[in-house]
């Protein structure tokens, strides 16, 4: 990887974030470009260091949530991405967070490598989870499931050929190659998308355009 990923922490414990901190700089592929305690400052900031991804704590101490901190970073920056870092298994936090824009979520006992590894799979369109994580967010999801939408559910050319395209099991990056098109431009593209079949994961936008013949 020729330029590595700025990272962005928002982590309220300080010697965790200074571990933290030190483990991405220390990898080949993560640079970290902003370490902060909270979100107070996170528009400003990010404005001026332009983070790639953020590893975002979910519990920011006191009543502080790092959901809230989700929802500013996807309405000011919908094409950074976002990996939540946390000691929670709740459900309901596992749901809050997908749903507010988060696109991975790891527990703060993943071991260092695989930490780096999830990050990097974050940042080329990936949805990285813990194992015990996915097996609850697919749960929760199945019992939330939404009405199915009409068919084609009025998505455009564009957004048809770039759901094919992750069916077919091609990265962010692949499709913002195959389609001559930035990668910023397919996120973009994929949450139009996730909001007009009315889903909240690239499994569910599949089975829903699978099972609706959306092509």
């Amino acid at each position: 990887m020729k330029t590595k990923i700025k990272v962005a922490l928002v982590e309220d414990n300080i010697l965790l974030r200074t571990e933290m901190g030190k483990l991405l700089n220390d990898s080949a592929e993560l640079r970290v470009v902003a370490s902060l305690p909270d979100y107070s400052q996170l528009v400003p900031i990010f404005k001026e260091v332009e983070p790639d991804l953020v590893l975002m704590d979910i519990g920011l101490g006191g009543n502080v949530s790092g959901i809230d901190g989700v929802k500013i970073i996807t309405n000011y920056f919908p094409e950074i991405r976002i990996m939540m870092f946390t000691v929670f298994e709740d459900e309901d936090k596992i749901f809050e967070s997908i749903c507010a824009g988060a696109s991975g979520y790891l527990l703060k006992k993943t071991p260092p490598t695989e930490i780096i590894r999830s990050l990097v799979e974050l940042y080329l369109g990936g949805a990285p989870m813990t194992p015990v994580i996915a097996d609850r967010a697919l749960k929760v999801f199945r019992s939330r499931l939404n009405p199915a939408p009409a068919e084609g559910a009025g998505l455009t050319a564009r957004e048809r050929e770039i759901l094919q395209a992750l069916a077919e099991g091609l990265s962010y990056q692949k499709i913002a190659d195959k389609l001559y098109i930035h990668i910023s431009t397919v996120r973009t593209h994929i949450t139009n998308i996730y909001h007009k079949l009315r889903v909240n994961s690239k499994v569910e936008a599949i089975n829903r355009m699978q099972r609706h013949r959306i092509n």
